[in-house]
């Protein structure tokens, strides 16, 4: 029987994008089912203490990039450290990962797909030609898909929503998190206990 594991993801995340095709790679080899769940970072943040980005103290903040710029290069990925847009409003790209999730393709894919926009092409996810045109890459109808989400966005944001409280319940408190039968990992750099957890 394949194992599961709740992925918890804020597409702004420069962590998630960098940890995406780890977890892809490592679900693969481990035969694991991946439930994407993106959530609200700002509520959770405010339900676990967290600190927003412009909130933390500059010492945090200059850390935070020359930590980007650590595992930019360790994995020899083109990262843009500060992106022209960012953060983005993520309910948009968020309820297409839904959707996709819903209809049983690859979420993980498309979540990754959307850091690699922000993070390495630096563009701008608050548009919608380019929200269409990452889903258009990954193969995805981009017309249906966007017709889906903003037809029933109350829907999908509804559930981005739930995700969060539920991230809350599982001892989530920042992105990325995994959670293997109960038990939360959290950060990109902690795939290999994820590894251990799935056996």
């Amino acid at each position: 029987m394949a194992r599961a594991l709740t992925y918890y993801v804020a597409l702004n995340s420069p962590w998630a994008f960098l940890g995406g095709a780890g977890l892809a790679a490592l679900s693969a080899t481990k035969g694991a089912s991946v439930e994407v769940r993106p959530l609200d970072l700002m509520r959770l943040y405010q339900a676990t203490g967290g600190v927003p980005l412009p909130k933390r103290a500059p010492a945090r903040q200059a850390y935070r990039l020359r930590e980007l710029a650590r595992w930019r290069d360790r994995l020899g990925i083109p990262l843009v450290l500060e992106p022209a847009v960012f953060p983005f409003d993520e309910r948009r790209a968020a309820a297409c990962v839904l959707v996709v999730q819903a209809q049983g393709g690859d979420a993980l894919g498309l979540a990754t797909a959307f850091g690699h926009a922000l993070w390495v092409e630096d563009r701008d996810l608050n548009d919608r030609d380019t929200v269409a045109a990452v889903l258009t890459h990954q193969g995805l109808d981009a017309a249906a898909l966007l017709a889906e989400v903003e037809g029933d966005a109350d829907r999908w944001e509804a559930m981005r929503q739930g995700h969060t409280e539920a991230a809350v319940t599982d001892g989530v408190f920042g992105v990325p998190s995994y959670v293997v039968d109960g038990e939360p990992f959290w950060g990109q750099d902690r795939l290999d206990f994820v590894e251990a957890a799935l056996g």
